[in-house]
């Protein structure tokens, strides 16, 4: 097995192998591995062992001869340390499931891909499969960050992905209920295990993570307040679901104080009041890992994100209800706020929204009645 070493350059382990060439005479050559030092020393190590194992001294190993399938992967396991749980868990889907399935075939090296390769990929994407354009986006953001690293370590010469015209983003169009609608939807949840989701989506605004991580911590009784500062998310890794509880919320600026109205503490007190009973009962089947979250079931156990958006569909189907997403009760609140008045700039601050602009985008068009009254203030000026 031919000599080799790691080497840290430009912040990247590199691989260097020694050998002699068919005239004797000793050689070195370069790869790159294409992983950061920081964490990936023995991934890289693993990666040395294979290089001086395979190599061969007429044939040698060239990093640029990598398949671009096979680049994909160990980019996607290079971030698994690099970012957050969720969105390593969206990126390994996007390529396992999506990207890799359609380059498999076609075999094509790093170094060979092509604009034109990317952009018959989306439209596959769009024609063949008939995903959305917002979808392909998304797509396309996973290919341009794995190929700009490769660009940044020396793999390939530019970027393809980006001299590629990308879909045209779909505008948004939100279902949302208006102030009669929530109201039967509030009678037919009243007393339900779903009451607690609607109350929070609708009425506060909360998105689904925020719901399920609210914990008693963050309710202040006294100061009549409750602070949106824990979530708990659901991700698909490798086909098995993992729980994500962290103590920080999707932005700076979804970290936001609320103040606690008069209904949504009676319910409070009554749902303390259950919790309570129902440890009673259930004695030491009791599940006590998760006794300071609001939201448990009857013996104890927390509730799963994807329980709220299953459930609320199947509450809207049994009660002929119009039918709309859980996450649509948010854009409800939102409209209903912008109708009665309340500034894009209190309802940004309400919805925890980073930047005004996305409350502005998504949520003016929704509200008809500002239009109507601004119809009839220029009547007047109408010719008869």
């Amino acid at each position: 097995m031919v000599a080799g070493h790691l080497r840290e350059k430009n912040g990247f382990f590199h691989i260097v192998l020694n050998y002699k060439d068919i005239q004797g005479k000793r050689r070195t050559k370069s790869i790159s591995t294409g992983l950061p030092i920081k964490g990936n020393k023995k991934r890289a190590e693993a990666m040395l062992q294979d290089a001086r194992k395979n190599f061969e001294q007429n044939e040698p190993i060239e990093s640029n001869d990598i398949l671009f399938t096979e680049f994909l992967l160990s980019w996607l396991e290079m971030m698994k340390n690099s970012v957050e749980m969720t969105t390593y868990a969206a990126y390994s889907y996007c390529i396992k499931s999506s990207i890799n399935p359609y380059f498999e075939e076609k075999k094509i090296k790093l170094k060979d891909l092509t604009p034109k390769h990317i952009q018959d990929f989306y439209q596959y994407e769009l024609n063949k499969k008939g995903l959305s354009a917002n979808t392909v986006i998304h797509r396309h953001a996973n290919i341009r960050k794995a190929l700009q690293h490769a660009y940044k370590i020396g793999l390939i010469d530019y970027n393809p992905a980006d001299r590629i015209e990308r879909p045209k983003k779909g505008k948004f169009v939100g279902g949302v209920y208006n102030q009669s609608e929530l109201d039967s939807l509030f009678a037919v949840v009243k007393h339900q295990k779903i009451e607690l989701a609607v109350i929070l989506g609708a009425f506060y605004g909360l998105r689904r993570s925020e719901i399920v991580g609210l914990k008693w911590e963050a309710i202040d009784f006294e100061k009549k307040k409750l602070v949106i500062k824990h979530t708990v998310t659901e991700v698909t890794l490798d086909g098995k679901i993992t729980t994500i509880a962290k103590d920080r919320t999707k932005t700076k600026s979804s970290y936001r104080t609320l103040p606690l109205v008069a209904p949504f503490e009676e319910l409070l007190h009554r749902l303390k009041a259950e919790q309570e009973l129902n440890r009673k009962v259930c004695g030491k089947a009791y599940c006590k890992d998760y006794l300071d979250y609001i939201y448990v079931n009857e013996i104890g156990e927390r509730i799963k994100p994807n329980y709220i958006s299953q459930h609320f569909a199947i509450v809207l189907k049994n009660n002929s209800l119009k039918k709309i997403r859980f996450h649509d009760l948010r854009h409800s609140c939102a409209s209903l706020l912008y109708a009665n008045g309340v500034s894009l700039k209190d309802i940004q601050e309400w919805l925890g929204h980073s930047d005004i602009s996305t409350t502005s985008n998504i949520y003016t068009h929704l509200d008809f009645n500002s239009k109507v009254a601004s119809a009839n203030a220029i009547m007047g000026v109408y010719p008869s």
